[in-house]
Order: C-alpha cells, then sequence, then structure tokens
C-alpha cells in the first residue's frame, strides 16, 4: 500500500469506527485495554491522528510542537462521530500537502517520517477498531490484505531501531542469540521472520523453518499479534514449535499496555 491508499483506508476504518461509538455510553470499559473506556479509546485515536496531522502537514521534525497542542475529544458521545470524521479527513489532507521525502520526524529511526506515519495511522485504527468491537459487542472484519498491511506495521514499528532504543525495557527483553518466530498468513501474501539478536529483532520476510511458527488467517494473526485475542481464542490459527518463546514474544509487546 501506498501513503495515499493508507490515508483513503484511514478515513474508510474511522467512519465505521464514528458510526460505532455515536452516542454510546462513555464509561463503558474496552476489554482489550483494560485501563480504558470508551471515552479514552475515542481520544487516543482522534488525538494520535490530529498530532500526525500537525507533524506532517507543518512538516515538524521535532515531536514537541505537536505533542503540546493536544485537544480532548468532546465529552458528549453526541459529538463524537462528526469529531472522529473530521479529525480523519484533515489527516487525510495532510498527506495529501506533502510528499514521502518531505522532512518529518520518524520515531523509527529511518528518516521517513511521511511513509511511516501513513503506515502508522493505518495500523493503529485497524487495532483500535478492534477495540471498539471488543468493547461494543460489534463484529470485527478487515480484509485479508488490509491484515497484511497492518501485521507489516506492527512488527515493522515494533522491531524498528527507534522503538529498541527508546524502549529499553523492552529490549532488554527481545535480547537474544538467533531465536526464530515465523508469522505466516493464509489467506492473502504475508509471511514475517523475526530473529532475536543481541543488539537488535531483525525482521524478515522469508518462508523458513523456524524455533516457533504460526500460521492462519491474516486478521486472526493480526489480532493475537497485536494481543487484542488470546492465542487459546483463535482457534483458526495453527502453532508449531516452542510455545513459551511465543508467550514470550507476545508478553513484551507492552506497546498495547497503554493502548
Amino acid at each position: 500500500m501506498d501513503t495515499s491508499a493508507y490515508l483513503r483506508a484511514v478515513a474508510e476504518q474511522t467512519s465505521t469506527l464514528a458510526d460505532w461509538v455515536h452516542g454510546r455510553d462513555a464509561t463503558t470499559p474496552v476489554p482489550t485495554c483494560p485501563r480504558w473506556t470508551l471515552a479514552d479509546l475515542v481520544d487516543h485515536v482522534s488525538a494520535t491522528q490530529r498530532m500526525v496531522t500537525m507533524l506532517v502537514g507543518e512538516r515538524m521534525t521535532e515531536p514537541d510542537g505537536a505533542f503540546a497542542r493536544y485537544v480532548p475529544s468532546p465529552a458528549d458521545s453526541t459529538e463524537w462521530r462528526a469529531w472522529l470524521t473530521d479529525g480523519a479527513a484533515e489527516a487525510k489532507r495532510a498527506f495529501e500537502s506533502v510528499a514521502d521525502d518531505t522532512p518529518v520526524w520518524d520515531p523509527s529511526g529511518d528518516a521517513a517520517g511521511v511513509p511511516f506515519w501513513s503506515r502508522r495511522l493505518f495500523g493503529e485504527i485497524c487495532v483500535h477498531r478492534a477495540d471498539a468491537a471488543a468493547a461494543l459487542g460489534m463484529r470485527y472484519e478487515l480484509e485479508p490484505e488490509h491484515a497484511v498491511a497492518a501485521i507489516e506495521d506492527w512488527l515493522n514499528t515494533m522491531t524498528s531501531r527507534g522503538y529498541w532504543e527508546n524502549r529499553p525495557d523492552f529490549a532488554g527483553a527481545m535480547r537474544g542469540g538467533g531465536q526464530t518466530l515465523h508469522f505466516h498468513a493464509t489467506d492473502a501474501p504475508g509471511e514475517w521472520l523475526a530473529r532475536r539478536e543481541p543488539d537488535r529483532v531483525v525482521l524478515d520476510h522469508a518462508h523458513t523453518k523456524a524455533d516457533v511458527a504460526v500460521r492462519g488467517p491474516a486478521a486472526e494473526l493480526l489480532l493475537v499479534l497485536s494481543r487484542r485475542r488470546p492465542l487459546a481464542e483463535a482457534p483458526t490459527l495453527d502453532l508449531y514449535g516452542d510455545r513459551a518463546l511465543l508467550d514470550h514474544w507476545l508478553d513484551h509487546m507492552d506497546w498495547v499496555a497503554d493502548g
């Protein structure tokens, strides 16, 4: 997917989320993010999109200016639909105003902020729409190709140099001696091999034998990798190899502990 395709999908999925949450009880708990209510979820999605809109639209090479201008979501849930759809539309316009090589702060360390943030907004809405579905009892559906793209975002972000350097707890847990995990989507092209090295996690796209492998439909794989669904509740996924290695990996995907 390219930048424009990511932002079209962000707008579409945000519109679906907006319809789901419109007029709902703001105190509804979000079981996949146990510290959050529905209001927290809406605020997080909106704040992230608006922060990225500022970063990209104003060509910021440092994030502090965007973080300092946080605006909370409305307290009245009947205003959430317009708030969310307007925010996604503003983000789409911001990306349309720049090129992929426009200098924008890139927390991954790759100095490619525009492509990074377009992919990141897409991955965010895919996962947080699953949170809303869990909170509201809605059916979560995601096209296999979109689920593959969201997995790509999740794994690339978590294994990026910037994430490793800025999360010493994660780096300490993920250091290894070459242990390998293989993730394989079966309903759309998508395979990833994560290798735990002493100084980083190396991510490749390869079909090869690994210490542990998980394969199955891309949407189900996304929910398990993002800790939105326990493996025990994902019967369409097949597990081969070292279950303890997979459990260790998932246990330390603690990015999701705060959303």
